[in-house]
């Protein structure tokens, strides 16, 4: 049976469509956050305009004291990077991810930790951070008292990726600050039961439904995961198959949304590390081919994006005064922009504005890429 090629602008539409980010989705933000499979938000206001790009009514104050009473968190997840999620998907997610979290801490700290048993440097953590929230350099602190020849920052990051620790308020509310303090997931929820992971299979499911069509690699690199070959094809026969133009096997739901290439594409507004971009290997189906990823994506460096026509082609950054009087968009096109698709940034912009600094003096800047 011959298996149809899926273009990169029907890659793109499609995972636009799945990203909410084709037309603007009716959805609660909670529905929307499981959708997504969580936001990446290592920066924690990036769940904010995240959102605000793809819901029709989206509240930030609302969305804030929801996720100050609880119903969302901050915690590493997929990719052990930090990931708003609700507390429905908070645990199982998280346990079905830990050997994320394993391989991650041994690859960054293995060598200065050796010696250490964890489950007993967790328990010795667990204890700590259910007293009171604490920062992982406080928690690395305490914990050297009972691993005094090893490194402060190695034991914090290790009671992280031991635990699962949330990040507490007020860290992620809406236009407040704070420390990144921690306490474990079950002592935030009030909750001593066992909670079971999530299974492969409806993580394989969920991913391709917010991100598909998708390749197995592409699956691995968004989680972290490895060996999700065998997940793919237990759950062969309830999937559909394409290729890309390169020939990379992708996998889909039957039903899931897959428009047309011609179907327009607005012009959005991307936090730093958004979905859209980090949820597959290659990245070419959302960035567009003239910009080099280190224009967009440069290791831990945030860089706020913008689509036109569906494609990254440009950069953002909103400026403030002391008082947030005043407001100021600045846009750097990364490619050359028509004067239609400026108009609309311009206008997608001035909502931006108004979203981010409301009642603010607002205005908008076209900036030259200074490096060229």
């Amino acid at each position: 049976m011959s298996v149809r090629t899926l273009t990169e602008r029907e890659l793109n539409r499609a995972t636009l469509d799945r990203q909410l980010l084709l037309r603007r989705a009716d959805m609660d933000a909670a529905e929307a956050v499981e959708h997504l499979v969580g936001l990446q938000t290592q920066i924690p206001p990036n769940h904010y305009v995240a959102l605000w790009s793809r819901l029709t009514a989206f509240d930030a104050h609302d969305f804030s004291q929801r996720f100050e009473n609880r119903e969302f968190v901050r915690m590493s997840l997929q990719r052990s990077t930090i990931h708003t999620v609700t507390a429905r998907d908070c645990l199982p997610l998280r346990q079905l991810l830990q050997p994320v979290q394993d391989r991650n801490l041994k690859g960054a700290f293995g060598k200065r930790l050796q010696g250490i048993d964890l489950s007993e440097l967790a328990e010795r953590a667990r204890k700590f951070a259910e007293e009171e929230p604490r920062t992982l350099n406080d928690l690395g602190k305490l914990l050297a008292d009972a691993y005094p020849d090893h490194d402060v920052q190695a034991l914090g990051v290790a009671a992280r990726n031991n635990l699962a620790l949330v990040q507490v308020t007020p860290r992620g509310l809406w236009q407040q600050g704070g420390l990144a303090k921690h306490t474990t997931a079950e002592h935030w929820f009030g909750n001593a039961k066992a909670v079971p992971a999530m299974d492969a299979e409806e993580l394989v499911l969920r991913y391709l439904q917010a991100f598909g069509p998708a390749s197995v690699m592409d699956a691995q690199s968004w989680s972290g995961l490895t060996g999700l070959r065998e997940v793919f094809e237990k759950l062969r026969a309830r999937l559909v198959l394409f290729q890309s133009e390169s020939g990379t096997e992708l996998f889909d739901l039957p039903d899931a949304p897959r428009p047309g290439e011609d179907v327009p594409a607005p012009a959005r507004f991307l936090p730093d590390y958004d979905n859209v971009f980090i949820g597959h290997k290659e990245r070419g189906r959302i960035n567009d081919p003239r910009v080099p990823k280190e224009k967009v994506f440069s290791g831990n460096t945030p860089i706020s994006t913008f689509t036109v026509d569906g494609w990254i082609r440009g950069a953002w950054k909103v400026e403030t005064d002391k008082k947030r009087t005043a407001g100021t968009l600045n846009l750097i096109p990364l490619v050359p922009i028509t004067k239609a698709q400026r108009a609309e940034l311009e206008s997608e912009g001035a909502k931006l504005l108004e979203f981010l600094v409301p009642g603010a003096d607002h205005d908008l800047r076209w900036l030259e890429d200074e490096n060229g």
